[in-house]
C-alpha cells in the first residue's frame, strides 16, 4: 500500500498509539467505507498544511473496528502502524490521496 493511499487530514498519529475517530463528513465516510470494502483496512493520517493541503509526513492507521450508525456516521477504532513521507499529493472523490514511501526507523 503505497500508491493512491487515502489520506485523512486531521491530527497527528503515531505508530502503536490508538487513534479513535468520529467520521461524519461525506468524503471521509466514503473513504472509510472503501478501506473496509477493499480489505486494506488502512489509510494515512496527516495534519493540515495551509499551502499543500496536508503535511509531507504522516502515519498509516490500521482500522481495528468500525461501528456504523443509521445516519451514515461512524466511530472508527484505529491504531498507528508505520510512518511515511508523501511523494505526490492528489485527490479522489473529495478526499485526499498520496503516493508515499515508508520511513524505516533505525533500531536502537
Amino acid at each position: 500500500l503505497n500508491k493512491n493511499v487515502p489520506i485523512f487530514v486531521c491530527t497527528m498519529a503515531y505508530p502503536t498509539v490508538p487513534c479513535p475517530l468520529h467520521i461524519f463528513e461525506p468524503c471521509y465516510r466514503l473513504m472509510i467505507r472503501r478501506c473496509m470494502e477493499t480489505g486494506t483496512r488502512q489509510f494515512g493520517m496527516c495534519i493540515s498544511d495551509p499551502v499543500k493541503g496536508f503535511a509531507d509526513y504522516g502515519c498509516i492507521l490500521e482500522i481495528r473496528n468500525v461501528e456504523f450508525f443509521a445516519d451514515g456516521r461512524s466511530v472508527v477504532d484505529s491504531i498507528g502502524k508505520r510512518r511515511f513521507k508523501v511523494i505526490q499529493h492528489s485527490q479522489r472523490d473529495g478526499y485526499n490521496t498520496a503516493d508515499i514511501e515508508y520511513i524505516e526507523d533505525q533500531k536502537v
